[in-house]
């Protein structure tokens, strides 16, 4: 297991973020995760980096803030925070965040607490979170177990036994077995998705039509010089790297005004710490209409009261059913892993690499093109076993991008 661990934090820095000789790197981690933090701090150093600066975070201290900390705590913005981010993004640092939480970690909190902490995080980040939509500098996502987590996906084990079986699912999911061709089998698996990206773009389409037996029927209208995008991603200066590990998608923006229908979710969510299941929207122009869950609709709700952009939709990603992690039978109760299981959508703000020439676009010519704007991104799931998607042409032909849950192009 030591090799395979030291096998994942080399492939994180140096696929993921392909740090480069003398860059700093921001590492974001769990306490509980500490150990393989440090893995992946001497992975950075042994790569060359200028500097890793560690970047905690903690479960327990973040309830307690968030039930007994004054409002004025959610509600303004720290100017220390902001330059925090925003400094070492400027300066072209990598960013490292290692996801790993109770997927409850803030159930029974208020919804209107929620929402006004998300607002305030979103004013302090907003030039790091702009850079990074845009690809200013490589970021990475990655996974590493705690007990909490590990407890909610393998319930009916001891605490111990769930921790090394969700670290043995993690590890499947990136491809790593300890024989140290990691990173080799990571190239073959950028190539099949860049393969089918361009295959896509080709295309050209229109619009994409859904439907399934969950009761999703939505229509969704490309941007006319719309990009769809893989898993891995280029920095301004041309620098490579995979914002999420894993990745199994594919995918791009929607016109912010074209989509119509229904849509249902197929995999619950974990959102601002709680979990969130069986999610139906209704979509009229583009905007969420109506938004339904059997549980956590009222977070459901706060999470698309953010701002105004946060009822319209900002990415469409395709994952086939038979992906690796949806065949692992896991419900992982983490969106890192649950959205590469599935076709998914996203409520709020769009990628700028999803337009031609969008990265170097001011808000307005985003806007313009018909990119949404929001201070959240939130992936849900929506792919299921029966999932077709009809891809219509600019000269109307239909064709089938999805049938039965797979790909059909």
């Amino acid at each position: 297991m030591e090799e395979k661990l030291r096998e994942y934090a080399h492939l994180i820095v140096s696929v993921g973020l392909n740090l480069q000789k003398g860059q700093t790197l921001i590492l974001s981690s769990p306490v509980e995760c500490a150990p393989f933090a440090r893995l992946c701090a001497s992975a950075a150093y042994d790569l060359g980096a200028g500097e890793v600066v560690l970047n905690w975070t903690d479960d327990y201290i973040t309830r307690e803030r968030f039930l007994r900390a004054q409002d004025a705590a959610f509600e303004t913005p720290r100017p220390w925070r902001r330059a925090f981010f925003t400094d070492y993004a400027n300066e072209g640092a990598a960013y490292l965040r290692i996801d790993a939480e109770d997927p409850e970690t803030l159930l029974g909190v208020s919804p209107a607490r929620l929402v006004a902490a998300q607002r305030t995080s979103s004013a302090e980040r907003e030039t790091f979170d702009r850079l990074q939509m845009a690809n200013g500098f490589p970021w990475c996502v990655a996974g590493a177990p705690i007990a909490a987590w590990a407890r909610k996906v393998f319930p009916d084990r001891s605490e111990g036994d769930a921790v090394a079986a969700l670290w043995d699912a993690v590890l499947k999911t990136v491809r790593v077995t300890g024989d140290g061709n990691a990173e080799a089998r990571w190239r073959e698996h950028i190539a099949l998705l860049t393969a089918r990206k361009e295959k896509l773009n080709a295309l050209r389409f229109k619009s994409l039509h859904y439907t399934n037996s969950l009761g999703t029927d939505l229509t969704i209208e490309l941007p006319d010089d719309h990009l769809w995008a893989a898993g891995n991603s280029e920095t301004p200066a041309g620098v490579g790297f995979v914002a999420n590990l894993p990745t199994e998608e594919i995918f791009t923006a929607p016109l912010k005004t074209g989509v119509n229908g229904t849509v249902c979710a197929a995999l619950p969510l974990v959102n601002n710490g709680s979990i969130i299941e069986d999610i139906r929207f209704t979509v009229r122009e583009g905007r969420i209409v109506e938004a339904r869950a059997s549980r956590g609709e009222d977070v459901l709700n706060a999470a698309i009261a953010v701002d105004d952009g946060a009822r319209y939709f900002g990415e469409v990603a395709l994952v086939p059913y038979d992906s690796p992690i949806r065949s692992s039978g896991l419900l992982f109760y983490n969106t890192l892993y649950d959205e590469n299981a599935s076709c998914h959508l996203a409520f709020g703000e769009a990628y700028p690499e999803c337009i031609v020439g969008g990265e170097r676009m001011t808000r307005e010519e985003l806007n313009a093109h018909g990119l949404n704007h929001s201070l959240t991104h939130v992936d849900f799931m929506v792919g299921t076993a029966d999932l077709s998607i009809t891809g219509t042409t600019h000269d109307g032909r239909e064709l089938p991008v999805f049938r039965s849950g797979n790909f059909a192009l």
